[in-house]
């Protein structure tokens, strides 16, 4: 449901009127989840107001994503787990899906189960955001947050039955995580990174080779009729650079991550100052 960037892609910073403001939510919308600047809820309904669409972009999962909007009354269209799904988040109605075919999801489990790991399985699920094995690798207080977004499966089933977007372990023995990441090898792309969650340990994910945020950008620009060459995005970290590199208008916080940051038009006041709500000064 995606496609290659628009060749016809404008210089940054001279798209004109923007079509479509993207948004990343950790460090570039909000600081942290549990508050929201006022100024930058005031610049959504001003956005709403001058009839520019929304979108989410971010790394988080569909739950995670939906609890903290619906808090401050958002439901805007969003895609998640960088860019593996598009969702709307008022009607649910799907406009994009990057997921692992039914081969690949069962390669990476056989994988995994071979070094004795169990990760957690994303999938596009009517009830759930992830399954679980009985036994999971992953921190048991991660599956604490993941809460009643999981459920528990024999995941030899859910590999050849279910839609699956990505995998991960957080929290877990970096010997783990480079295990893991070494017997899947070149079926998927991997990453294994410092636990922000849990310090001193591990975190382990797994995507479909070549997925970024735009994929899902083009997914939802065909869907709604958008021009995508008029992109404005907000973003901050190194997940977000296919976004940045292909939007027309790039607005990064100041205390962004370098790679995001290099791609910068223009750098806004960071997400706990509410600079997000600056999108409003470079609509053309």
């Amino acid at each position: 449901m995606s496609g290659a960037p628009a060749t016809d892609h404008r210089p940054p910073g001279s798209a004109g009127a923007v079509s479509l403001v993207v948004t990343d939510l950790d460090g570039t919308f909000w600081h942290t989840d549990d508050h929201i600047d006022q100024a930058v809820l005031d610049a959504v309904e001003r956005l709403a107001e001058q009839g520019v669409p929304l979108l989410v972009a971010t790394g988080r999962r569909l739950a995670s994503t939906r609890a903290p909007l619906a808090r401050v009354g958002l439901a805007p269209p969003a895609v998640v787990l960088n860019g593996a799904l598009g969702v709307d988040l008022t009607s649910g109605e799907r406009f994009h899906c990057s997921a692992f075919t039914r081969v690949d999801a069962t390669a990476v489990l056989d994988a995994l189960a071979a070094v004795g790991l169990a990760p957690v399985v994303y999938v596009d699920h009517h009830r759930y955001d992830v399954f679980l094995a009985p036994e999971p690798s992953t921190h048991p207080d991660h599956v604490v947050q993941l809460g009643a977004s999981a459920g528990v499966d024999d995941l030899d089933r859910v590999g050849r039955e279910e839609t699956v977007l990505a995998f991960s372990m957080i929290g877990v023995d970096a010997a783990a995580a480079s295990a893991a990441a070494d017997a899947i090898g070149a079926l998927a792309e991997t990453h294994v990174d410092r636990s922000l969650d849990f310090p001193g340990r591990a975190s382990f994910t797994c995507a479909p080779r070549g997925q970024s945020k735009w994929d899902g950008v083009l997914g939802y620009c065909s869907h709604r009729g958008v021009d995508p060459t008029r992109v404005l995005a907000l973003a901050d970290g190194p997940n977000d650079v296919e976004l940045l590199d292909n939007a027309a208008i790039r607005l990064v916080p100041d205390v962004a991550h370098p790679a995001a940051k290099a791609r910068a038009d223009h750098v806004i006041p960071a997400a706990a100052a509410g600079g997000w709500c600056h999108v409003l000064d470079h609509l053309g």
